[in-house]
């Protein structure tokens, strides 16, 4: 009868949503832990090493889901940093690079390089990239645009004998690191669900570091390079969205507890918790408008100016950094405040210029919360121990914990003590970052689209639209050919 579909035509439309609703109800596991000795910092060990990258902060989709390992803690007791592996070259070797931020660029260590470490106390092996033994490396010339454009962090030059386009990163202390970019294949797992995943590469620009100098040449914390995420034409996160390799949205979700580890994916985490707060715009690096500090649920006298954005202030997101940096007109109040809480019950006390406190029970039953308000409405709730640092036990068996946030003057950065045990998601088309409270030994959800119509716990989410032409992709080419025939008859019977 006019109207009617034809039986095979249905059993295939009924195959075609059985495809779809497995595809769906897949579920992407994504977490990461990652067991290392112990190496101890103290607090003005991790503020130098904190300084170095601040004044560097100052001077400034064809594919799917990209699922990085995350390595590291950022207990300062055992790293004090995260960090992944990115395979590079032909054949591709693995490079161990502290992920960050706050900068763009990313480079690793030239088999050349001068001054930079052998060894590393982290327990992983050292690796140096080779031009010359990788067969798809090629050289980045003076005249291509990226030596000529501005390029947030570096210093570019170009050699008029070598026709080689380099960079100089110097820091404020003095040390840094300079070298040459090269292009070269990125190998990485784009996946489209649990069961698909597809081996992909692209070709790259990124930095070979050929000197370093400073605390980048000690063995410690030593790492093969540094894997920038920011907003610049040269982060790697840039480079792959331009090309509709993946979306324009990285997440990670770093985790405290434990050993450290977490999850980093280029893709959308998904949480129905999730808070997010707009950038400020026209900065080179992850600016939020941060409005006021509560603890206890009480707002502190904390003039707003304080956070105001310029060149000189306001609050940044920096996964680069161990500690957490407040200005002085909030750190001062902010302390107060924790002092007049919980002084009744532990003992305040002052250990090498921190302020610390013998505590004979748990933090989270002793110390208040805290919250940071941003723009849009937007807060981010902060246990104890998103705000203090344990520094073992005193001869009578109270723990001592210290204020992990640090005072300083112009610019509030949030650093690991406050990102970790958290999602963050950075929305670079929305121009956004969201956060929630979460456990990062656990599996996320994540989206491969830049949109969530929907969102299901334990499941991939999909917008219907893009799972539609997905499955059209995967459906066999003599399948959708037939369907489309079958189609187009039925039509000529209406």
């Amino acid at each position: 009868m006019r109207g009617l579909w034809p039986p095979f035509l249905v059993i295939i439309l009924v195959s075609f949503m059985f495809v779809s609703a497995v595809y769906c109800a897949s579920l992407l596991h994504l977490e990461r832990a990652f067991p290392l000795n112990n190496h101890g910092l103290e607090l003005h060990q991790l503020r130098a090493r904190d300084r170095l990258r601040h004044a560097r902060l100052l001077r400034g989709f064809v594919g799917g889901v990209v699922d990085f390992s995350v390595q590291g803690s950022s207990d300062p007791y055992l790293v004090g940093l995260y960090f992944t592996k990115v395979k590079l070259g032909s054949p591709p070797r693995e490079f161990n690079v502290q992920i960050d931020t706050g900068s763009d660029v990313l480079w690793v260590c030239c088999n050349s390089c001068n001054n930079c470490p052998r060894t590393s106390g982290l327990g992983i092996q050292l690796n140096f990239f080779d031009s010359t033994s990788s067969s798809t490396a090629g050289r980045v010339h003076c005249s291509d645009p990226i030596c000529t454009s501005a390029v947030q962090t570096t210093a570019t030059q170009c050699s008029s004998q070598t026709d080689q386009c380099s960079y100089t990163f110097q820091y404020g202390d003095g040390s840094g690191t300079s070298g040459y970019y090269v292009s070269d294949t990125l190998y990485f797992d784009a996946i489209l669900g649990q069961s698909l995943i597809a081996n992909s590469s692209a070709l790259i620009v990124f930095g070979c570091s050929a000197y370093q100098s400073g605390d980048l040449t000690k063995t410690d914390k030593a790492v093969d390079g540094i894997f920038g995420f920011g907003q610049g034409e040269l982060s790697v996160i840039s480079q792959l969205s331009t090309r509709g390799i993946t979306p324009r949205v990285f997440s990670h979700c770093l985790k405290g507890e434990g050993n450290g580890g977490g999850i980093l994916v280029l893709g959308e985490i998904l949480e129905p918790g999730i808070v997010y707060s707009p950038l400020v715009p026209s900065q080179p690096h992850y600016n939020l408008n941060l409005q006021s500090i509560a603890v206890n649920g009480q707002l502190l006298p904390i003039d707003p100016a304080a956070f105001a954005t310029s060149n000189s202030q306001g609050t940044i997101v920096d996964s680069g950094t161990t500690l957490a940096y407040l200005v002085a007109e909030a750190y001062d109040p902010f302390v107060s405040a924790v002092n007049a809480i919980v002084s009744p019950s532990v003992t305040p006390m002052t250990s090498k210029g921190n302020q610390c406190y013998l505590v004979s029970t748990s933090v989270s039953q002793m110390f208040p919360l805290a919250s940071f308000n941003f723009a849009g409405g937007a807060s981010m709730v902060l246990k104890p121990e998103d705000y203090l640092i344990p520094f073992g036990s005193s001869e009578g068996g109270s723990a001592m914990w210290c204020i992990g946030f640090q005072k300083v003057n112009g610019v509030t950065i949030l650093g690991d003590l406050v990102l970790k045990d958290k999602i963050f998601v950075y929305d670079l088309v929305r121009q956004r970052i969201g956060w929630a409270n979460y456990d990062c030994s656990l599996s996320v959800n994540v989206s491969v689209t830049s949109s969530k119509d929907f969102i299901n716990s334990g499941q991939l989410s999909v917008s219907s639209s893009s799972r539609d032409i997905m499955l059209f992709e995967l459906l066999p080419l003599t399948v959708m050919v037939l369907l489309m025939h079958i189609l187009l008859l039925e039509f000529q019977f209406l």
